[in-house]
């Protein structure tokens, strides 16, 4: 396919109409199965859609003005997708980032799904009842209702399915869309609005291909047939469960608003970008750059918000190509982040600059061994004739922004992410929920066993932790008081980044600690004798600028430890927290957890009350 040769799509905009009924207003969503072109030398793409629209249309709402929506279910017919599973080849082959099935039969139980959804708002603050519980989806006919107070500072949320068990794959249909809360600090702004100011939803497919003649049925080495493909590479049945254990998905195709390789002509001004993550699992390496590769100057891209809203002030996004992975800048986004960013193509008036997935061959290079045979992303192409912008970029962004410091009290949890291949984990990284035993066991290296890990920390004392959950169906394990400040500190054993998302409340970075994990055994599934998990101070990393804000989505590198500072309240119930790589949530790294009242907290009979790792 011919890169840049297709305009733009920008979903259409809603905006529920302002209601004196205290109950908010009244929104219905179908979701239908509609007809896509992905790109103009595709034919069309069967897809599932909010109102008819891939990506689904854009909310834009009021801070605390409610509204209620009714997520109604329309959806018939065959499941969009074609899922298989290819044999793993040789460790610099990829094997799974091209089209077509590589004569593999389609799955047939994927195949078989019907429409059974239900949509998350990410971001929101609302009561457990409204968050799109996984196992709360509708059938055919059915509507799921949810309330949204929207009692929160200006922000982008997103909206997608949460289907227990498929998530991966109704979100890979088409079931994806952006949500926008305005509010009067961030109207005093006068940032560029519409049509200056878009949705950009990046995700990466695959593509199906027609089985070329002659094969008997046995090849698709035809043309791209425009079936969406989810293909990712298989490493066997896990032997304790039967099950085939897979790697998460990326696809070799990146859509940007639902086209491959879009391109959007802009005036040289001022241009606000609400940018989402919406793939599965591909995390993104971002630049600006010119036709020849070359980044733009610094000072041409600035990130003004993350997931939870506006930083405190801009932070300047320059782009480095150097040889040297640890100088090198980009914008790395994992799926489920959202940057806000402006755009100054003022000075850059004739020219075409383009949006790229970086690898490790450098700017807007391919990189096929490390899953980016094609990095283009989208072009912007600049107007020649100069344009009268008053917009003047504010040094401060919100002056409301509160730092959150450890000084402010608060529980300790432990979130433990075990590496693949850790004995009883079916082959997959799981979410192990840690309690403190330091008491009981004193502070001493203990025995090898199952689910114990000893972890030497930054002030240099030892904690002995035991685990106390590991599937999303164990023990409901942590119980949260409204209104109580909460640190979680997630732990990466070994594997993949894991994008961690907790769902209700915001959150900010505290730190993001260096750990020698050696100590760790997956064969036994805890620590090896007399050999903890220790911070190690050359492996920490400082927090960047542009994660200095709210968030609610946290890159977790293997060998840290991320620690994340929020406030549980706005709402109560029985939310969930997951990894986001939608693969690995589907299969197991997902965890309820309960808000409720601190009055009521004191009468639970778990223990500790529900705190679990003390007040501090």
């Amino acid at each position: 396919m011919t890169p840049y040769i297709d305009p733009l799509r920008v979903p259409p905009t809603l905006r529920p109409e302002p209601t004196s009924d205290p109950r908010g207003s009244q929104v219905e969503i179908e979701l239908t199965e509609t007809w896509t072109r992905l790109h103009s030398e595709l034919p069309p793409t069967r897809v599932w859609a909010y109102n008819g629209h891939f990506p689904g249309p854009t909310f834009e709402v009021r801070r605390g003005r409610r509204i209620r929506v009714a997520w109604t279910n329309r959806l018939t017919g065959p499941f969009p997708v074609t899922a298989v599973a290819v044999p793993r080849g040789e460790p610099t082959d990829p094997n799974s980032n091209h089209p077509g099935r590589d004569g593999v039969k389609p799955d047939p139980d994927v195949a078989a799904l019907p429409g059974w959804i239900v949509t998350h708002l990410h971001g929101a603050v609302t009561g457990g009842g409204n968050d799109g519980w996984a196992e709360n989806a509708v059938g055919h006919g059915d509507a799921q209702l949810c309330e949204y107070p929207n009692d929160h500072p200006a922000t982008q949320w997103w909206y997608h399915d949460h289907g227990m068990n498929i998530t991966r794959w109704n979100v890979y249909a088409g079931l994806v869309g952006t949500y926008l809360i305005r509010d009067a600090e961030e109207d005093a702004l006068r940032l560029p609005r519409a049509p200056y100011e878009l949705p950009l939803i990046l995700a990466d497919r695959n593509l199906d291909r027609d089985e070329a003649e002659g094969t008997g049925g046995a090849g698709d080495e035809g043309p791209l047939n425009g079936r969406l493909l989810h293909k990712v590479l298989s490493l066997g049945p896990n032997p304790e469960t039967g099950k085939d254990v897979t790697l998460p998905f990326t696809g070799p195709y990146t859509t940007v608003n639902g086209t491959i390789w879009p391109y959007m002509e802009v005036e040289p001004r001022w241009y606000r970008f609400r940018l989402l993550n919406a793939s599965n699992a591909r995390t993104y390496e971002l630049a600006f750059v010119d036709e020849e590769g070359v980044p733009v100057p610094d000072g041409t891209v600035k990130q003004i918000g993350s997931d939870g809203g506006l930083l405190p002030r801009p932070v300047d996004l320059g782009f480095t190509d150097d040889p040297d992975p640890a100088r090198r800048r980009v914008l790395s986004a994992a799926p489920a982040e959202r940057f806000d960013l402006l755009v100054d193509f003022r000075a850059l008036r004739g020219r075409k600059l383009r949006l790229v997935n970086v690898g490790a061959t450098g700017f807007g290079v391919p990189d096929p061994a490390r899953n980016i045979p094609y990095p283009h992303v989208m072009e912007f192409r600049v107007g020649a004739e100069p344009v009268e912008d008053p917009f003047v970029l504010p040094a401060t962004l919100s002056a409301s922004f509160q730092k959150l410091t450890h000084d402010i009290p608060h529980h300790h949890r432990l979130v433990v992410l075990t590496p693949p291949g850790t004995v009883g984990g079916g082959g997959h990284p799981e979410i192990w929920e840690m309690a403190d035993i330091t008491e009981e066991v004193g502070h001493r290296a203990v025995p090898r066993a199952d689910g114990v890990i000893q972890v030497r920390g930054r002030d240099g004392k030892l904690r002995t932790y035991r685990r106390i959950a590991r599937t999303f169906d164990d023990t409901l394990g942590f119980k949260v008081a409204h209104d109580d400040y909460e640190q979680w500190s997630f732990l990466n054993l070994g594997g993949p980044t894991h994008p961690m998302h907790i769902h209700l409340a915001d959150f900010q970075i505290l730190s993001r600690d260096g750990f020698d994990v050696s100590g760790f055994d997956r064969a036994l599934g805890g620590t090896s004798e007399g050999r903890p998990v220790t911070f190690a101070p050359g492996a920490s990393v400082p927090v960047a600028p542009n994660e200095a804000g709210w968030k609610d989505v946290f890159q977790v590198p293997a060998g840290q430890m991320v620690n994340v500072l929020g406030r549980f309240d706005g709402a109560h119930g029985r939310f969930m927290y997951h990894c986001h790589l939608l693969e690995h949530e589907d299969m197991g790294m997902m965890r309820p957890f309960a808000v409720m009242p601190g009055e009521v907290l004191k009468f639970d009979h778990g223990p500790g009350g529900g705190h679990g790792g003390g007040h501090h």
